[in-house]
């Protein structure tokens, strides 16, 4: 086993990487400036003992544990009334993609005076904001699959469309990232796995989708082999933390890697979790092989590159499909939405709203509404001939 080495990266911000580095959340704060922090979480880590020991770090941390594991609009005016009610001048972002998304939008909200969805992730909204008006944030992801902790966007659920909106500005940024794998160690199995997947298919949908972007492909590649490589043996040796800092490592690198976009796997994702209230990592893993299939004609030949990263036998794109199907089942990863509670009924809904979504513009192969009904109703079904 190679030894785990601490490390200081700056691209695409300051990540300090590494076991133990969560004790330099004070430098980290001081770095930004931040003297009265407000720590945003979400519910489940709100009597955690690694959220106790982070408040300890930094005297005066505040503390706001209400976001879903979903964050909804809600979520957000009442930490926004938290951070002015305590005279915060910073957010610890903390925990997995929800408490860092909830963190950022928070500090970002936090000195702007029009309503949150102006500044939704269309044309150039996010010219709207006061750049003065933001706040600094420091990033401490606890799972490995998101990447929100280097990312300038926030998902946000609006609860009167049932609609996840894309708040978006380049300065949401966060200043120093504290990527300490001693803070998933006691992540369970399935959630592991989930948040893992998540990361792969942010990497693998940012390299098929189209255009031209080497930076972007290359830490795309890069992320896919280290999961191939990782995720099972965090999954399987959960105090492994060369396992786990890797993952880190990938999580981060697909969320930088998606600059260059997404595709179907999110579009349809989006929907799906908004109106079901479903995991985003778990729901992207179920969808992944139903849009690979659909995009088959577009990314059949790019894959390619993939398989060979991944060192896969036989012709691409199939040895790349079956992979992709041994690997969910060996992390126990369900067929089929309808496992995790999804029906079909929606599927004209889920279908619309994907067409709609942002991330569906970065989809290799064309797809309307229509197509994007038919791909739901086989993730849910768990058919793959009825993807068309």
């Amino acid at each position: 086993m190679s030894a785990i080495l601490k490390a200081n990266w700056n691209y695409p911000t300051t990540v300090w990487a590494g076991p133990g580095r969560i004790a330099e959340l004070p430098a980290a704060c001081a770095r930004l400036g931040i003297a009265r922090p407000l720590l945003v979480t979400d519910e489940g880590l709100r009597d955690a003992p690694m959220v106790k020991r982070a408040r300890g770090l930094v005297p005066g941390t505040g503390l706001f544990a209400r976001v879903r594991g979903n964050p909804v609009a809600a979520n957000i005016e009442e930490g926004l009334a938290a951070y002015r009610a305590g005279s915060h001048d910073g957010v610890i972002a903390f925990g997995g993609g929800s408490g860092l998304d909830a963190g950022k939008v928070i500090a970002f909200m936090s000195g702007q005076t029009r309503p949150l969805w102006d500044f939704e992730d269309v044309g150039d909204w996010w010219t709207r904001a006061d750049p003065a008006g933001i706040a600094p944030v420091v990033a401490v992801p606890t799972t490995a699959g998101t990447g929100s902790e280097v990312g300038r966007a926030g998902v946000v659920v609006n609860e009167e469309t049932h609609q996840k909106k894309i708040i978006f500005h380049p300065r949401m940024l966060p200043g120093v990232v504290i990527s300490d794998p001693e803070l998933t160690v006691g992540l369970p199995p399935s959630i592991t796995a989930a948040t893992g997947m998540d990361a792969f298919v942010h990497c693998f949908e940012a390299f098929c989708a189209p255009g031209f972007h080497p930076l972007a492909d290359g830490i795309a590649l890069e992320g896919m082999r280290l999961i191939q490589s990782y995720l099972p043996r965090a999954c399987e040796h959960g105090a492994d933390l060369e396992a786990r800092s890797r993952m880190l490592a990938a999580a981060s690198m697909g969320a930088t890697a998606f600059q260059k976009g997404l595709g179907g796997v999110h579009a349809i994702a989006h929907p799906v979790g908004a109106h079901f209230n479903t995991h985003h990592g778990l729901t992207n893993a179920i969808v992944l092989p139903y849009v690979m299939t659909y995009n088959r004609p577009a990314i059949e030949a790019r894959v390619a590159t993939v398989a060979r990263v991944l060192d896969l036998k036989g012709e691409p794109f199939g040895a790349l499909f079956e992979w992709v199907l041994g690997f969910r089942k060996r992390l126990k990863i369900p067929h089929t939405l309808a496992d995790i509670g999804v029906a079909a009924a929606s599927a004209e809904t889920i279908g619309r709203e994907a067409a709609l979504d942002p991330s569906a513009g970065g989809n290799p192969q064309p797809a309307d509404a229509a197509a994007y009904a038919r791909i739901f109703r086989a993730a849910v079904k768990g058919d793959l001939a009825l993807v068309g």
